[in-house]
């Protein structure tokens, strides 16, 4: 663990970048008890390492893919928060005029290109992404965020495949959280680490506890290296654990409850906070700072949701295809 003097500030903001995330699905949860945000909602409370420890190393220009739990990973690859809610609350002042909603994120400013509610669907697209970084040869990595549960579907094996044989440039991050949906792991694979499957397309691989940032960090380093040196894609499954159920409202009756309790001793957030504050490297004002300004900014994002108009209209067929030049 380096030292307060080298970096300290670095390891504080890597926290920031997490209290955010954490504030910002808690109020995302807040507004949907209230029925101020409504349809099918998934968050990530649990699952913040994986998102900070991999977006915080890439650079602004890479390409990043989700899935329906992604609202951590458009955030921790830079999208505004404001208009994150906005999309959420499905208002006109979100980022996809508020026709997106929860799983379908598109924030391209911050390099996120989109999310899907289809296990595993956006990692074919982060291929082509790929390629195309391949193409224009400026180091470019295209990253796609999945669960376990799209290991056992068809595009996810023909992607892993045509990824080794055309050596592209995409880092397939595998958050694997034991459940698909309702369906424990063993329920539904033989196969325990995902990671196994890159092995079978020749794929460099490794697998890390994904609620301990700095080993993200440091898998997700060892990655970027590697595909940014021309020599094809990296596989880095990520053993995390969602402390809520699939969906809000979700009773979760599938999870035993000594299970959930093992998980939340491993909360990443409080977790990095014990690490940091071990190595005295922030202080307990500092920690109250930073979880202040973060329910602040969700606040604020819920108020400026909340104040925007509805879509209009006429805005219903908008949207529905790409204008090509």
């Amino acid at each position: 663990m380096p030292t307060r003097k080298e970096n300290s500030k670095d390891l504080i903001d890597l926290l920031r970048r997490m209290w955010l995330i954490r504030a910002f699905e808690e109020k995302v949860s807040a507004l949907y008890a209230e029925r101020q945000i409504v349809g099918l909602l998934h968050l990530g409370i649990g699952q913040e390492a994986v998102a900070v420890g991999t977006c915080s190393l890439l650079r602004p220009d890479d390409y990043v893919f989700g899935g329906h739990r992604s609202h951590g990973h458009a955030l921790a690859k830079g999208a505004d928060v404001n208009r994150l809610m906005a999309e959420i609350a499905g208002r006109a002042t979100g980022y996809c005029g508020g026709k997106g909603g929860s799983m379908h994120i598109v924030a391209l400013e911050a390099g996120f290109v989109t999310a899907t509610g289809v296990v595993g669907g956006t990692i074919p697209l982060a291929l082509g992404a790929a390629f195309a970084a391949k193409e224009k040869k400026q180091g470019q990595v295209a990253v796609v965020f999945f669960g376990d549960g799209a290991g056992q579907a068809g595009p996810f094996h023909e992607s892993l495949n045509i990824a080794s044989l055309w050596r592209l440039p995409v880092i397939f991050v595998c958050e694997n959280n034991g459940y698909a949906e309702f369906t424990p792991l063993s329920a539904h694979t033989k196969v325990e680490r995902l990671a196994q499957h890159a092995k079978t397309y020749d794929i460099s691989s490794s697998t890390v506890d994904g609620n301990d940032l700095l080993a993200v960090r440091t898998a997700i380093s060892k990655a970027l290296g590697k595909t940014r040196a021309g020599t094809g894609p990296v596989f880095v499954e990520c053993l995390t654990h969602r402390l809520r159920g699939h969906y809000e409202g979700d009773p979760a009756k599938y999870r035993e409850l000594s299970q959930l309790t093992q998980w939340k001793s491993k909360d990443p957030v409080a977790r990095f906070t014990r690490l940091l504050k071990s190595k005295k490297a922030i202080t307990d004002n500092e920690l109250q700072a930073i979880e202040s300004e973060a329910r602040s900014r969700a606040e604020q994002a819920a108020e400026f949701s909340l104040s925007s108009p509805w879509p209009a209209e006429e805005e219903v067929a908008t949207q529905v295809t790409a204008d090509l030049p």
